[in-house]
């Protein structure tokens, strides 16, 4: 429940910014995490390449290829990465990226830049806010906790919760916790998971290029748009 200050805050943004038009027809905006929503890229890719090297077995991939799974369940993406390693060797990886993301892995890992006040301003026009990841259930809810934003989201699904993108099924859970009609819903990320979700899940899709992926390789996907950034969202020229 938000406090009095934040709701004055909520009134005041409303009041000097304007929603992008892409999303004007919308009421329900899912987000993507990393990459979209949290400057995370770094860590997970440095995280990955450790646990790797601490595995033994598994070969050292360059950071263009580690990031391809950014948006995977972590056991979808060790199979992405690694398609002839031995199954047996997930569990004693899977250890050692936990290991190295949560506690080991100084690299910082914060929200972009103007994210929160983008999400606050976005809130305050009525819309509302969710999220679907390729994280786990834990590692969301302490993102959420460091970065102060879980009271901003109506719903979040997580993969280690239900299937892995791009399977359509965490979108369909987000629909029907909700209650929007999908036609009312917009999927928002930067990779082309995100977007094949969204494509299989017959829902709008919007693409942002400040994480993994570029215009160039979200377009195919035929967003509503392709923006720079999750701030270019709104408009926070002062309406006259």
């Amino acid at each position: 429940m938000l406090d009095t200050d934040t709701e004055s805050e909520l009134a005041l943004t409303s009041a000097n910014s304007q929603p992008h038009p892409a999303i004007a027809p919308y009421s329900l905006l899912i987000f993507d995490w990393d990459g979209t929503v949290m400057d995370s890229i770094g860590r997970i890719v440095s995280s990955l390449d450790r646990a790797a090297r601490l595995t033994g077995q598994l070969p050292v991939l360059p950071p263009e290829r580690l990031q391809t799974m950014i948006g995977l369940s972590l056991e979808k993406g060790y199979q992405l990465l690694y398609p002839d390693a031995d199954p047996a060797w997930y569990p004693n990886w899977i250890a050692h990226y936990r290991q190295q993301f949560v506690h080991d892995n100084l690299t910082p890992c914060q929200l972009y830049p103007g994210v929160k006040d983008t999400l606050v301003a976005l809130k305050a026009h009525g819309f509302q806010l969710a999220v679907a990841t390729g994280k786990s259930r834990a590692g969301l809810d302490r993102a959420m906790a460091e970065t102060g934003t879980q009271d901003l989201f109506v719903a979040t699904r997580c993969a280690d919760e239900t299937a892995s993108k791009p399977d359509p099924q965490m979108l369909d859970e987000v629909l029907a916790q909700t209650g929007i009609a999908r036609e009312k819903a917009m999927m928002i990320g930067d990779t082309g998971h995100d977007m094949q979700l969204a494509v299989n899940a017959d829902m709008a899709r919007l693409a942002v290029t400040w994480g993994v992926e570029d215009t160039a390789s979200l377009t195919p996907f035929a967003p509503v748009a392709v923006l720079d950034s999750l701030t270019a969202l709104i408009d926070h020229t002062p309406v006259k």
